[in-house]
């Protein structure tokens, strides 16, 4: 500004966080857009997107999780959060989910919410289901802001508290890929899996929970499932499904993780890291 002089009217139009630090920008009466204040901003946070909808029901329990572990660890405002519901058509989800098939339909739908998260301002991504983490390195080709993983963040947790021996429950699409399988050969933990039968079950399980339809019949059928595990020599019980949390399965001997709680810790670390120094 000429002479140093600060104009007497001032229109603030937006406030950006870029590296810790809080940037407002003006502007002036005569319509110029000027850069402008630059403060220390001492709480920073993050800006999580989430490619969610799939299903909603877990989205909006991933969502609430962020916002009061949060809260609990830091009382000075709401995490930012910006939630991209995809807009699949029902027929593609049902044939994914219960038939196991055309699953490579989902990838535009998905590359185009992440570009729109990045583009609405988030710092990073995270997508709270396991399955679509068939597609994440297409999805991290596709934006220039990091993507969490639901699968990289099991293993660290499970190699943290020193579980070598898991069972493993999934969507079909998730075991056809061999997504879990592979992370945990590479980090050395032993896994066991349902069998073909039990899996169809879990489509059919998964199916009825992302649409909105839960009962107590898929939970028994759930538990029996994880009984079988008791006999296999495991550690833990793993739902590498994130909408499987909702029927809130229990089992007197054996420990079950959910991998949407599991990842939502480790998006509450991730909004909570400061950029500043790193």
């Amino acid at each position: 500004m000429a002479g140093g002089q600060i104009p007497q009217v001032l229109f603030p139009i937006a406030t950006v966080n870029i590296k810790g630090f809080r940037y407002t920008v003006l502007r002036l009466a005569n319509g110029i857009i000027e850069m402008v204040q630059k403060l220390r901003y001492k709480h920073f946070m993050k800006t999580v997107g989430i490619i969610g909808g799939l299903g909603p029901e877990t989205t909006a329990e991933f969502y609430l999780n962020i916002v009061f572990s949060c809260q609990r660890r830091d009382k000075t405002h709401r995490p930012a959060i910006i939630i991209s519901s995809v807009p699949l058509p029902y027929a593609v989800e049902e044939e994914a989910i219960a038939e196991n098939s055309g699953f490579e339909k989902i990838l535009p739908f998905l590359i185009r919410e992440a570009k729109r998260l990045e583009k609405a301002g988030a710092d990073f991504i995270v997508m709270p289901c396991n399955s679509l983490h068939v597609f994440i390195e297409e999805i991290r080709a596709a934006v220039n802001i990091p993507i969490l993983s639901i699968v990289e963040e099991t293993v660290k947790f499970l190699k943290k508290y020193a579980f070598n021996n898991v069972g493993i429950v999934s969507t079909s699409a998730t075991v056809k890929n061999k997504l879990y399988e592979n992370a945990f050969a590479e980090n050395g933990i032993d896994y066991k899996a349902p069998n073909d039968l039990q899996q169809a079950k879990m489509g059919k399980i998964i199916l009825n929970l992302v649409t909105g339809m839960q009962n107590n019949r898929d939970r028994d059928e759930l538990i029996q499932i994880i009984n079988t595990f008791e006999n296999k020599n495991v550690d833990c019980v793993v739902l590498a499904c994130t909408d499987l949390q909702l029927l809130i399965p229990q089992h007197p001997k054996l420990k079950i993780f959910d991998t949407m709680k599991i990842f939502a810790d480790a998006t509450v670390d991730e909004i909570l890291k400061s950029e500043v120094g790193e």
